[in-house]
This record gives C-alpha cells, sequence and structure tokens, in this order.
C-alpha cells in the first residue's frame, strides 16, 4: 500500500522530494524482490564476439552468423571497439563469417548449447597473408547434437509467409507444420491432443486457449524472430499443456540507433491491416514499441458457405525496455495489452428464419412462411446477431545474472488480466447466451544453468497463481410449451413461460512445478534427460513427477542423425468454464436426462517418438519421425446447447500414432522450400471420467472406442519459391486434408436445412467423415528497394486458388461446423528501416 499511496501523492502534485526517492526506492524494491521469487529461462543462448587487428586493437567489422537447421541468418556489425553482443540464438551449429576492409575474411564454427554467453575472440589477419577455414552453410543443415526433434522456423521463413487473416497468423505459421491440423476457428491440435499447446512467448508460457474464440494471439508474426516447436523429446523445464510446446522469440534489433519495421496489407473480405515494431538501441538500452490494428469481415470459419455475421476487429500495443545494468546483469520489462471485437457466425435459420416442425410433426414444414402458420410447425424470424470480445493486458519483468563462467540465473515474472465476453441479441434462437469470463493471473519462473564439462545442468521453479471468475445466463423465450423447437430443452427454471438460467463462481487454479535437466554430449552420442514434480489444485488436488528422456546418436559417414525420446506428460485440463461444467447448478441446464457431472482429471499419459535426420547434397534435410501417445482422462471439450461457450471433458484413454515426414530445402539455386505428410490415427475410449453431460450426452457407454475428433489420417503440405531475379520471387503452394471424423445426429435433410445442401455434400455417412479436400495457393514478391538494412517489400497472395469448398469440420460452432475461406486476395507492403 505505501507504493500506492506514494504513486497517487505523484499524480496529485503533493510529493516531496523525499517522497519521490521513496517512491523510486519502493519500485525498486518491488522489481528486486519480486525477482527474487522466481528463475527462469528460454532455449536460447547469447554470442559476445570482439574482433581486433593483428596489433589487437578493437576493428570496426561485419558479422554474419548462419544455422539452416535453424532458418537462422542475420548480419551484424561490431562497435568502434570490435565488440558485437548478438543475443537470443537459437541453440545449435552456427557458421561465423568476418570481413573489414583490407583484412582477410575468416570463416569459423561455433556452437551455441548454453544460456551462458559465448565470449569469443577473433584477430583478422591483413589480406595478403589471409588464412582462413572454409566452413560451408551446409555444415550447419543438420545439428548432430541435437537429442530430439524440433521444427524450426527462421525469420525469413517468417517474412515470406502467405498473409493471414487477422487474429491467426502465428497458428496458420504453426499448423504449416507436420503434425500440426486446425479443428476449426485456428484452433491448434499437435498430434490429435485436444486443447493441449502452450505457447511460450519469450520464456513466458502462456497456457490458455489461444485461438481467436478465447483470446488474443500470442504475437503477431511480423513481430516475431523465430520459433521452435516440439511435440516429442520435450525438456523437462516444459510442463502442464504438453500436446505442444511452441516457443516464441520476439524480434529484437541487435544495431544501435533507431530501427524498426512497417507492415501494410489489405484484401478480400474487407480486410485490412497496419503493424508496426520499432525500437531505440543506446548504450546498453533498447527500447522497443509495437503496435498493430486488423479488420476483417471473415474473422472465425462460418459454418455455413454464406459467411454471415462474420465481423472482427483486432488491436494491440505493447512497451519493451531492456538494460544491460552491468557485463553481468540484464533487466528487461515488457507490458502489453490486446483485443478483439467479433461477430459469431450464424446458421442458415438464424440468419434469415424458417420453418421447424415441433414434436408431433412427422410431415415436415412449409419452406416460407404461409398465410396461416401450421400447427404442428413454428416459424423461427431469424435476424441473430452474437457477439464477442477479448480484453487482454499483460507485464513481464526478467532479470539475468551471470555468476560465473559456468553459472547463469534467470528471473521472471509475470502478470496478467484476461477477460472474455459473449452477448445475444434478442432474435438470437435458440437462446439468449451472454456470458462474462475473467482471469487474473501471477506467474512465476525460472532456473539456474550450469555448465560443467560434458554436461548442461538446469535446475527451476515455477509458480502459476490463475484467479477464475465465470459469469453466466441465457434466456430461451416462450417456453411454455416443450414440443416448441423454440425449447430445445424439457425442464429447467420456468418464468413467465421462458426458460432462465444464471451462474456466478470463482475459485483459483494454482499450479507449482519444479525440475532438473542434464544435457550430456558423449563423442557422438547426445542425451537429454530430465525430472519434473507438479503440482495441481483447482477441482482436484493431484501432484505428479514426470521423467523425461532424449538420446540421439550421429552417425558422420553417412551424416545422419538418429534419435528417440520418451516423455512422461502431467497435463492439467483446460481451465475455460470450468466452474460452469463443475457446479451444481449446471444440472439445472437440462433435466430431461439427469445430469452427469464428474471433476475433469488432470491427463497423464506416455509420448513415445523414434526418427532421423538427413542431409543430401549439402541442399536438402529431411526429417522422419514415427510417433505413439498414450493418454488417460483424455482431454476433449464440450459445449452447451448450440452456443459457443465450450468445456473441457474427459474420456478414460486414448491411442494416437503416427508418422511424419518433412523434406525442406534452404537454397539450392533459385529454389527454396518444403513438402511435408503427416499420418495419424486416434480412438478415444469410454467411459467419461470427467465433465458435464447433458440431456441425451449424458447417456454414456461404460465401454467400446470412437474416433478421436482430430483423427485425420492424411495431411500434405507444400510451397516452393523461385527467385527469378534478385529482387522478385514467386511461390506456389498446396495442401491436402483427408478429412476429419464426425457423428451426425440428425438426417442428411436436416442438416441441409440449417446448413445448406452444399454443405451436406461434402460429407460421406457412411464412413461419417468428412471428404477430402485440396487447396492451392501462389504468392509473388518484390524488392522495391534495398540498401544495408533498409528495404521495401511488396508480395501478393492468392489463397485458394481453385475456390474449393474447405469443410475443415462439421457438427456445431467451435467444436463442429468450420469452413475454410473461399479464393482470396491479400496485398502486403512492408518496410524496414
Amino acid at each position: 500500500m505505501d507504493l500506492l499511496d506514494d504513486f497517487c501523492d505523484l499524480l496529485h502534485g503533493e510529493a516531496r522530494l523525499v517522497d519521490v526517492r521513496n517512491f523510486l526506492g519502493n519500485v525498486l524494491a518491488f522489481f528486486f524482490y519480486s525477482s527474487l521469487l522466481l528463475f527462469g529461462q528460454s532455449n536460447t543462448g547469447e554470442l559476445r564476439l570482439t574482433v581486433t587487428d593483428p596489433s589487437g586493437f578493437g576493428l570496426k567489422s561485419t558479422v554474419e552468423l548462419v544455422s539452416e537447421a535453424n532458418q537462422y541468418r542475420d548480419t551484424f556489425t561490431t562497435d568502434d571497439h570490435g565488440y558485437l553482443d548478438a543475443k537470443r540464438l537459437p541453440y545449435g551449429i552456427y557458421q561465423l563469417q568476418i570481413q573489414a576492409p583490407a583484412f582477410a575474411t575468416i570463416f569459423d564454427r561455433l556452437e551455441i548449447r548454453s544460456a551462458l554467453p559465448l565470449e569469443r575472440t577473433v584477430q583478422l589477419k591483413v589480406a595478403s597473408v589471409a588464412e582462413s577455414v572454409n566452413v560451408r552453410a551446409s555444415a550447419t543443415l543438420v545439428d548432430p547434437y541435437r537429442a530430439g526433434s524440433v521444427n524450426k522456423i527462421g525469420e525469413e521463413t517468417i517474412q515470406n509467409r502467405l498473409t493471414a487473416l487477422p487474429g491467426r497468423s502465428m497458428q496458420d505459421l504453426v499448423n504449416s507444420e507436420p503434425g500440426w491440423l486446425y479443428e476449426g476457428n485456428a484452433v491448434l491440435h499437435p498430434r490429435g491432443s485436444e486443447y493441449q499447446t502452450q505457447f511460450v512467448v519469450d520464456g513466458i508460457p502462456l497456457t490458455d486457449n489461444r485461438s481467436p474464440s478465447f483470446g488474443p494471439e500470442p504475437s503477431d508474426a511480423d513481430d516475431v524472430e523465430s520459433l521452435s516447436i516440439y511435440t516429442a523429446g520435450i525438456p523437462a523445464e516444459f510442463g502442464r499443456k504438453m500436446g505442444g510446446v511452441v516457443e516464441i522469440n520476439t524480434l529484437k534489433s541487435h544495431d544501435p540507433g533507431f530501427h524498426g519495421q512497417l507492415s501494410l496489407f489489405g484484401g478480400t473480405y474487407d480486410t485490412a491491416g497496419l503493424d508496426t515494431q520499432d525500437q531505440y538501441t543506446w548504450e546498453g538500452n533498447t527500447l522497443g514499441v509495437t503496435a498493430s490494428g486488423d479488420m476483417t469481415g471473415h474473422y472465425f470459419n462460418p459454418v455455413v458457405p454464406e459467411n454471415y455475421t462474420n465481423k472482427g476487429t483486432i488491436g494491440s500495443f505493447s512497451l519493451s525496455y531492456e538494460r544491460d545494468l552491468t557485463h553481468k546483469d540484464r533487466l528487461t520489462l515488457i507490458a502489453r495489452h490486446a483485443l478483439a471485437r467479433y461477430q459469431i457466425p450464424n446458421e442458415l435459420v438464424q440468419q434469415n428464419g424458417a420453418f421447424l416442425p415441433n414434436a408431433n410433426n412427422t410431415s415436415g414444414c412449409p419452406p416460407g412462411p404461409p398465410a396461416d402458420e401450421p400447427s404442428d410447425c413454428v416459424f423461427i424470424p431469424g435476424g441473430q446477431l452474437q457477439t464477442g470480445n477479448n480484453f487482454e493486458t499483460i507485464g513481464t519483468i526478467s532479470y539475468q545474472h551471470i555468476f560465473s563462467p559456468d553459472t547463469i540465473g534467470v528471473l521472471r515474472g509475470m502478470s496478467r488480466d484476461s477477460s472474455l465476453d459473449y452477448y445475444s441479441n434478442p432474435a438470437s434462437w435458440p437462446l439468449l447466451a451472454t456470458q462474462h469470463n475473467d482471469f487474473k493471473e501471477i506467474y512465476f519462473n525460472g532456473s539456474v544453468s550450469v555448465h560443467h564439462g560434458r554436461q548442461e545442468w538446469k535446475a527451476g521453479v515455477e509458480s502459476d497463481n490463475i484467479f477464475l471468475r465465470e459469469s453466466t445466463s441465457y434466456v430461451i423465450p416462450d417456453c411454455a410449451n416443450p414440443n416448441d423447437p423454440q425449447c430445445p430443452i424439457n425442464l429447467g427454471i420456468l418464468d413467465s413461460g421462458a426458460i432462465t438460467f444464471a451462474f456466478l463462481g470463482h475459485r483459483p487454479d494454482l499450479e507449482q512445478s519444479a525440475y532438473v535437466q542434464d544435457l550430456i554430449r558423449l563423442g557422438n552420442w547426445t542425451v537429454n534427460a530430465g525430472l519434473r514434480w507438479d503440482h495441481y489444485q483447482l477441482l482436484l488436488n493431484q501432484n505428479a513427477v514426470s521423467p523425461r528422456l532424449a538420446v540421439s546418436r550421429y552417425l558422420p559417414s553417412i551424416g545422419l542423425n538418429v534419435h528417440f525420446s520418451y516423455d512422461r506428460i502431467f497435463q492439467t485440463p483446460s481451465f475455460e468454464n470450468i466452474l460452469l461444467a463443475s457446479s451444481p447448478a449446471a444440472e439445472a441446464i437440462d433435466t430431461s436426462v439427469p445430469a452427469r457431472q464428474l471433476p475433469v482429471q488432470p491427463s497423464h499419459g506416455n509420448y513415445y517418438e523414434w526418427g532421423a535426420t538427413k542431409a543430401f547434397l549439402g541442399k536438402l534435410r529431411l526429417d522422419a519421425n514415427a510417433f505413439r501417445r498414450h493418454v488417460n482422462n483424455y482431454a476433449d471439450d464440450s459445449q452447451i446447447l448450440s452456443t459457443g461457450i465450450s468445456f473441457p471433458i474427459a474420456f478414460a484413454h486414448a491411442i494416437l500414432y503416427g508418422a511424419e515426414a518433412k523434406l525442406e530445402v534452404q537454397q539450392w539455386g533459385r529454389f527454396s522450400g518444403f513438402a511435408s505428410y503427416s499420418y495419424i490415427v486416434g480412438n478415444a475410449w469410454f467411459p467419461v471420467t470427467g465433465g458435464l453431460f447433458l440431456g441425451n450426452n449424458a447417456i454414456n457407454p461404460t465401454s467400446g472406442h470412437f474416433p478421436d475428433s482430430q483423427d485425420q489420417r492424411n495431411t500434405v503440405r507444400a510451397r516452393v519459391r523461385y527467385q527469378f531475379a534478385p529482387r522478385l520471387w514467386v511461390a506456389l503452394g498446396c495442401d491436402y486434408n483427408s478429412g476429419l471424423p464426425f457423428q451426425p445426429d440428425l438426417t442428411p435433410e436436416q442438416y441441409a436445412t440449417e446448413y445448406g445442401q452444399v454443405v451436406v455434400n461434402h460429407l460421406n455417412f457412411n464412413r461419417d467423415r468428412i471428404l477430402p479436400y485440396f487447396t492451392q495457393n501462389a504468392s509473388l514478391g518484390v524488392d522495391l528497394y534495398q540498401h544495408e538494412k533498409r528495404s521495401l517489400r511488396f508480395q501478393a497472395d492468392i489463397a485458394n486458388l481453385g475456390n474449393t469448398l474447405e469443410l475443415i469440420d462439421f457438427g456445431g460452432l467451435f467444436s463442429g461446423n468450420a469452413i475454410g475461406p473461399s479464393r482470396q486476395y491479400t496485398f502486403r507492403l512492408a518496410t524496414t528501416f
């Protein structure tokens, strides 16, 4: 309270000089003691390079770092003393090239494998006596000491990506990798997992659902430097959401002065957007600002091809400050605010209205309103408008200290306030739903890293405290007649012919963990072994210990790296609407059949993967993996009636297995690109072990199995780029999806009334699967201006060239119907300076 009182005095001009000093002292003490509560780090390192002339004096020079395995390539300039600090380098093998006028070019190879800065001094020689070790960039195509599989996406791939619709640029990048699927509305599903993806942004994990319908995207792709994507061989420092881990390193300028970028884009569906990222660096300080604003008429994947009521606007603003306090100490502060406002797509009946039969109708209803309404039909007028919005404010602090040449500690903390609102107009059908959910989060994490001989030790702790608050209500008007189709449930709280329901709840979700892991190098063998402890307390109180192991063997004679990994996982349930689903009051939503309600258990399971990485001709890299997952209390989701209000459920267990392969070329002459293939089989077993089940859904089998909702057997993705000229390139790409399963509960004729015959034509009711679909895309890029680090680029994209109806999923909003965009044109202009 002293800190708050001092701040109020400052605002009102009532503070004396001594008060100002006290206030600043309290601020520093607050950040200092907060930092002492936590430790943390991400899997990036740092190079501190000094370049000298033959006499040992510092020399200003140009330095290029290349790691093709990480898709990393960047050029730096040392200061007047020959010093360079290259930060946030993903672990791996790098080629180092140093150039200075009148001196011989130096090539060397270095390895970043620790959070500890790598100190290196290089002495240049005059050109007449040049000696160099010529290390080709292709030597970094395969990392011989990577213990497990990890997919990397670098800055060039991000810059030249196919332009995404607003709110999903990051998700589209992740979805381009093998093993990842969209079930609808940019909800990512790694290897068959439901809502079990976490994004780690600059070392801070975000474990809530980051799809457009639940919250802002974790970061705009234009603000990102690189991605590391794990689906197996996951280090012990990551936990709680273990379907897949996406580690994001945001874009930072390494050069002094003012630098940044500005992007403008627009296209089909009245889509337009702006994004800027700017930084000013001086004497160990970096001040950064990012801002973005986008709008579109295709925010979600609609439930019908007509794309009714689907406008959305999003925006974000962030401010960051980083200071190297000393050669051993670094402080970073970040504040970000993001928002999204959107409409919920309508079905045909909700938009246009229609006659629907009641329970006594056996002959159907007329297509339009006649003069006299049939006694066994009720007219739904249409005109529904449901809207939602998300708001999020987040602040992070991190402090790094180097204790010795072999020991480093990083301290991080986060405070976050996030809200989700949902509204319905009076014409909404079958019910008028309103929701106001929010949570406040206080998070601390960290680790200490120690380098000792062949070993790289990490040990850390984290604490995540999420304070949930849920408020949900709905009204079903004119529900006195249970045979009325506007009354989809038979009983409830009856009030003047209408059914009403309201719920208000709050509860903390408390989670703590600790881990230790060791990266060991034994010749051509690499072992990454770890042990993690987790504690979860929300509806249940559980602890778990999870061992992790990844082993690789590099065969230098044939340039092959083979690997195997085992991950014991403990996954906490999704907390979206979990209080509503677990409350006894929820049984009143539908009393036609006694509700079945069980606390949602955390998932426990075992992940296995084996695979290999091989380079061919110094240009191509092939990654191939096979995997198998056994998960108990398999997490899934359900929803309340036909709203977008979803909540977690769980089944007894699931088995998911498959194989993946990706062939990638960084650059071969004028060509670059990739092609990938994924094969996934997933089955889940009854009985249900957690969640809320209403009406007929409460009558569940006690045995048997069914296809996992992400059980898409075959997925192919490819994109090839050709450089016509130094400043002109074209790219062609394609996606093939063999189709997800669905569970029909209506006849094809009834589905046609709700969604249209064109949608029903893409369903195979004999196999209960969506029919396969194949889409193509094309891009054209032009570098309009290029000088040193100043550039102006233009890119034009055409998505879904064949204008194919892309039925991604079917069955109901958010966990059901999802139709991709039709042919879409987008234009993007980007400048860097």
